[in-house]
């Protein structure tokens, strides 16, 4: 299919909620990255922070140290160009500061007085804003702007320990002023359209030239390797409130021929006793975090991709990247009942219970891992630089 031709923005300022060195890339970074291979000037705004700390959790105060540590740093040197046309900036602010008025004003100071320094020393004229959140409308307040785009990708709201009423009330605005909004998930799509007329429903997609080295003839890790066969995926973060950890130990306890590995690492604070229960078992095996560059290899050596998720009012809004992502490996997918399933099932089976997921994984060995062709026709044009071009084509003409 032919690319339709866009005028990229010459610049962007993308407000994220996740650090630019984050282990596990999302949206964020992905769209930065592709922003500027097309050319793009952006300035990746590193998480303001959604939750409170917790008074007794030396993590999260640790994190607020290394946050002040980066904010510092900013302040002196600028914001650092961390890849090719990408510059990081983490702004120096009161930690949770969109809860109170006062902090509200001295975290608007601070961060307008951060961008405009950066912005103005990399020469942005009238850039596009592209933000996760809504709490960066003080910011661009009287800041000469391209288009407001709003990347709904997740129902924050929904995320413990997030003050849901007070994300809900400030996204409100945020849709209302929006010029655009693109949502990840027919669920987040049909909420945003309540505020935003102007809502496009684009699911998250897939590096398929990354992932697709999985279907290239290679080596596949020792760690793996030493692993019987069968084989059976999941990757990611081992998050409570997102994965169905009983679901897997059941499954485990059933089918005890078969290997479930598991790629990833719990999220940070995390002490999960059914994680914990899981790794007791045989045939369960962690492998923890591999980098981004290596996961082709790893999904080389399996034979079925995992979606174990919990179902609740966080998942409900899913649309899970790795869905795609064992597409471009090669691998079908076996879900739980996602809502996004409705409309993206190719390549994947669906199963509301232990046995439904067991015998749906069965079906899965039995049809064999997919060929290149086959994985690129089930992927489409569900890759990053296709929906960036999308979303472009669908915002640059309010400029």
């Amino acid at each position: 299919m032919a690319e339709r031709e866009v005028t990229p923005p010459q610049s962007c300022i993308l407000f994220a909620t996740a650090d630019w060195d984050e282990p596990y890339w999302t949206n964020k970074q992905h769209c930065a990255k592709s922003l500027a291979e097309l050319g793009t000037k952006v300035l990746y705004v590193e998480s303001v922070g959604l939750r409170s700390p917790k008074a007794g959790s030396a993590k999260d105060w640790g994190r607020l140290w290394n946050r002040l540590h980066k904010g510092l740093a900013s302040l002196i040197f600028g914001a650092p160009e961390r890849a090719p046309g990408i510059y990081v900036l983490s702004p120096l602010l009161v930690p949770a500061g969109h809860l109170h008025a006062f902090t509200r004003r001295i975290n608007r100071l601070l961060f307008k007085s951060a961008i405009a320094r950066t912005t103005r020393q990399q020469g942005f004229t009238s850039p596009l804003i592209w933000t996760y959140h809504p709490f960066m409308l003080d910011v661009i307040d009287g800041m000469r702007k391209g288009p407001l785009l709003y990347h709904c990708v997740d129902d924050l709201a929904a995320v413990p320990g997030v003050d849901g009423p007070a994300f809900r009330a400030a996204e409100q605005q945020l849709l209302q002023r929006a010029d655009v909004v693109f949502a990840t998930a027919p669920v987040l799509a049909e909420h945003c359209k309540q505020y935003n007329a102007n809502t496009h429903f684009l699911p998250n997609v897939v590096d398929a030239e990354h992932f697709g080295r999985a279907l290239e003839p290679g080596p596949i890790p020792a760690d793996l390797a030493c692993i019987p066969e069968p084989r059976l995926c999941y990757h990611g973060v081992l998050s409570d409130f997102k994965v169905d950890f009983q679901l897997l130990i059941d499954c485990a306890h059933l089918k005890p021929e078969w290997s479930w590995v598991l790629i990833g690492e719990e999220r940070e604070g995390q002490h999960s006793p059914l994680v914990a229960e899981l790794r007791t078992l045989p045939n369960v095996h962690f492998l923890g975090y591999k980098p981004y560059a290596q996961l082709p290899d790893y999904l080389r050596g399996m034979r079925v991709g995992l979606l174990p998720s919990l179902i609740n009012d966080y998942t409900r809004s899913m649309f899970p990247m790795k869905y795609y992502e064992y597409l471009a490996a090669g691998m079908a997918t076996v879900s739980t009942p996602l809502a996004f399933s409705t409309g993206s099932s190719q390549g994947m089976t669906i199963a509301k219970d232990v046995n439904g997921f067991l015998a749906a994984i069965r079906l899965r060995l039995e049809r064999g891992r997919y060929e290149s062709s086959e994985a690129q026709t089930l992927i489409g044009d569900n890759t990053w630089r296709r929906r960036l071009l999308k979303m472009l084509d669908n915002t640059w003409w309010f400029a």
